[in-house]
């Protein structure tokens, strides 16, 4: 069982690992304690030997690598839980970062992305995200990988092209649809999505690695700087778990969960999200849960997912909110109806007065039943609360046991190389029919000449040539017999 906390009674709340992969959510204000409770999680299944995925949004996740150091604070929670075998330790841990600055590279590739999730990312209306669609199915009819941002303009370049040819068969592709693609590529690649894509690209089962110890590999995601961009950090994070989805066999409900995932500020991932996108994220939460992996979601009201998402998520870890609007207050009543009520609580006056690492807890008992909800303590961390040093980062990346395979990008060939080689030959091509018809064009030209000089002098003839003609003619006429009787005649003497 994985120990949660414990309310003044010292009445411990344990989450049972065979009910983990039914999901959960960590919800509460800034400031009430989400991380450090997220943090006790999965530093309790890494014990169990589950691996774990989270994002560090803050940046002070990374402290799961080292140990706690003794606190006052620490030890009055222990002693108020009755905690008899609290001892700091520190967890095996990976650090990624999309930008690879913070550790190593994660990147995926256009083809695996999808153009669901890609039309998503780039806010495609529904006109350009089928002609998206049309690029991705050309592509895999002519065997033409999409690999990175330059790919994928190469081919819709291609689309735009040839559009005339595939009209008949995929229907119209207007070039404006396709400048505005290209136009919303570049936002991406320039808000750092041409590192993103490409590869060496992340293989899931890396983050489901077990140390030597039979510790559970806690997978980090620093995520300061891809929450600059909350729909790359959204879509990156879903596209996650659609891959887990999509390579995990069915493994129904085993006794503990095979990864946990945690989606940390998961009201980003609905924000203005299309209707396709939220079906498919529902099915992805209800369908994962056969293949072993628990997903909890992290965010500020149980109002920030959708119901039917929300229906899917069994344990629940509430800390206080803070209720000064109407809309407040209707958050908090709709909190405090998503438990079974317990009847020494009044769970929607409790919400708003929660302390900080104190929350409201209910989880499925081994049948499957919520729990009767409870106030609870949330156990200290035996791991620092707070960032690492970058020290202490130094020394946890040399014994990364992925050390080399993500850090160098490779560019191998794909559509862009295959279309540009494609459009050289096409010109080469091109330029040979040119000097071809070019010297056709002069030898005609030649030929006319020599034939037209040749019949022009045929027609020229000498003086004396005319002379004689002239004379031969005059000759055979009357004229000339009797002028020629005439010399005879003098030449002869005759009077």
């Amino acid at each position: 069982m994985l120990l949660i906390g414990g309310n003044p009674e010292k009445q411990h709340i344990q989450l049972n690992p065979k009910m983990a992969n039914r999901h959960g959510l960590i919800a509460g204000a800034t400031g009430t304690g989400k991380t450090v409770t997220l943090q006790v999680l999965a530093e309790g299944f890494s014990k169990m030997g589950v691996p774990v995925f989270t994002a560090d949004v803050k940046g002070d996740l990374s402290g799961v690598a080292a140990k706690a150091k003794a606190h006052p604070k620490i030890a009055e929670r222990i002693e108020k839980i009755g905690i008899t075998d609290y001892q700091a330790d520190t967890n095996p841990v990976i650090f990624w970062d999309v930008f690879g600055k913070h550790g190593h590279p994660v990147r995926t590739t256009i083809s695996e992305m999808g153009p669901i999730l890609l039309a998503n990312l780039l806010e495609l209306n529904d006109t350009q995200e089928g002609v998206l669609h049309i690029a991705f199915d050309i592509a895999d009819e002519q065997g033409l990988l999409l690999l990175d941002i330059k790919d994928l303009r190469s081919m819709l370049n291609w689309v735009a092209d040839n559009r005339k040819d595939i009209v008949r068969e995929y229907g119209n592709v207007s070039p404006q649809s396709v400048a505005a693609i290209v136009r919303k590529l570049l936002v991406l690649e320039n808000a750092g999505g041409d590192q993103f894509f490409g590869e060496p690209a992340l293989n899931i089962r890396d983050m489901m690695r077990i140390d030597h110890s039979g510790k559970g590999l806690i997978n980090i995601l620093h995520s300061k700087e891809l929450m600059l961009n909350p729909r790359i950090y959204a879509t990156f994070l879903l596209w996650m778990l659609s891959e887990l989805f999509e390579e995990l066999d069915e493994v129904g409900d085993p006794d503990k969960p095979r990864l946990v995932f945690f989606f940390d500020e998961a009201h980003l991932l609905f924000d203005n999200a299309p209707k396709a996108l939220l079906d498919r994220i529902e099915q992805v939460v209800r369908l994962i849960r056969s293949k072993g992996v628990g997903v909890f979601f992290i965010t500020q009201h149980p109002t920030d997912i959708p119901e039917d998402v929300l229906g899917q998520l069994s344990n629940r870890i509430q800390h206080a909110l803070r209720a000064f609007t109407p809309k407040d207050f209707k958050a908090v009543k709709t909190a405090a109806e998503t438990f079974r009520p317990n009847p020494k609580l009044n769970e929607e006056e409790l919400i708003t007065t929660l302390g900080v690492g104190e929350a409201l807890v209910s989880v499925l008992d081994e049948k499957g039943r919520p729990s009767i909800v409870e106030q609870t303590l949330i156990c200290p961390p035996e791991s620092q609360i707070g960032p690492l040093t970058a020290s202490g980062r130094k020394k946890v990346a040399q014994s990364s046991p992925v050390a080399g395979l993500y850090d160098k990008a490779v560019d191998r060939e794909s559509a862009y190389e295959i279309l540009l080689e494609r459009e050289q030959e096409l010109q080469k091509r091109q330029e040979r029919e040119m000097a071809e018809a070019k010297k056709l064009r002069e030898a005609e030209t030649k030929a006319k000449a020599a034939a037209k000089k040749k019949r022009s002098g045929s027609r020229r003839q000498s003086n004396s040539e005319a002379f004689m003609k002239t004379l031969i003619r005059t000759v055979s006429s009357g004229l000339g017999r009797k002028l020629v009787r005439g010399i005879l005649g003098g030449l002869l003497g005759s009077k």
